[in-house]
């Protein structure tokens, strides 16, 4: 799979504003390297009219310069690895690659090849759900990580006593290294589907625990299907959106009997853990 860099600068104060405008046509991963933020999007979502057209939108109010670039997987792999740093959470969690040394401090450590596949817990939102999940006991439980990128949040609902595991994305590439990274932590024979949530086949009917970190359009989509999915008092933590999106979010999530519990925030993001009622 190829993705297109945008790569921008814009006055500071108009940066979250276009990280924002971005995240909402399905720009998922960011990167600031220096003055200039870069920000990721598979070639096949990309739409250059909805892109120029968040711009055009603020050219008035500051000044804008950017340019895009195709990049495929093999070359983003190697820089990705290259500038990988262990990522620490909440003091208990350490996702670390394999080529860093294991640090017995920590009570949690998932080890995972970082390639392209969206969850290595440097962006806040996949930091934002680890937290989450280790707020709760997962012992004895099913959990379903829809969207599972990197697979880290799987690992961690396993690390935290879940009895079953499952996962589902709409990304080969992601279904390879998420699969590789569950053996790294000695988990294997996952299930982990390809394809998206209203069609694919699951082993199970019913889980103790969704998990959900993709987009907000795509979390509003898609909410019936998970609501249908868990039991009565199950949970379902949701990420990949904005502060300011958690009302949007809410509401659609009481249309099908889901009760908003508890709230996550960082860097402007929000991990949402809400209870079937």
């Amino acid at each position: 799979m190829a993705f297109i860099k945008l790569s921008f600068k814009a006055s500071p104060e108009f940066v979250e504003i276009f990280t924002a405008e971005l995240a909402e046509i399905g720009f998922d991963t960011f990167e600031e390297v220096d003055d200039v933020l870069n920000a990721y999007i598979p070639i096949e979502h990309f739409n250059e009219s909805e892109t120029k057209e968040i711009f055009y939108r603020y050219e008035s109010m500051c000044r804008i310069e950017y340019s895009t670039e195709q990049i495929e997987k093999q070359n983003w792999n190697k820089d990705w690895e290259k500038n990988y740093d262990p990522i620490e959470v909440d003091g208990r969690c350490r996702v670390r690659a394999t080529f860093h040394e294991p640090n017995p401090f920590f009570e949690y450590e998932i080890v995972i090849i970082p390639k392209m596949s969206f969850g290595t817990g440097h962006h806040a939102t996949t930091y934002n759900m680890l937290s989450l999940e280790m707020q709760e006991d997962f012992s004895g439980q099913s959990v379903l990580d829809v969207g599972t990128g990197t697979g880290v949040l799987l690992v961690m609902a396993s690390k935290l006593g879940a009895s079953h595991i499952e996962g589902t994305d709409i990304d080969d590439w992601c279904i390879e290294n998420s699969t590789e990274n569950l053996g790294l932590n000695g988990l294997h024979d996952v299930a982990v589907h390809l394809g998206v949530i209203s069609e694919i086949p699951l082993q199970r009917k019913v889980y103790h625990v969704v998990l959900a970190n993709i987009n907000k359009n795509v979390l509003l989509d898609e909410m019936q299907y998970y609501a249908g999915l868990l039991a009565k008092g199950g949970i379902l933590f949701l990420s990949g959106f904005y502060e300011h999106d958690i009302e949007d979010i809410k509401m659609e999530a009481l249309r099908h009997n889901l009760s908003l519990e508890k709230r996550v925030i960082r860097n402007e993001w929000a991990a949402l853990k809400f209870v079937k009622y």
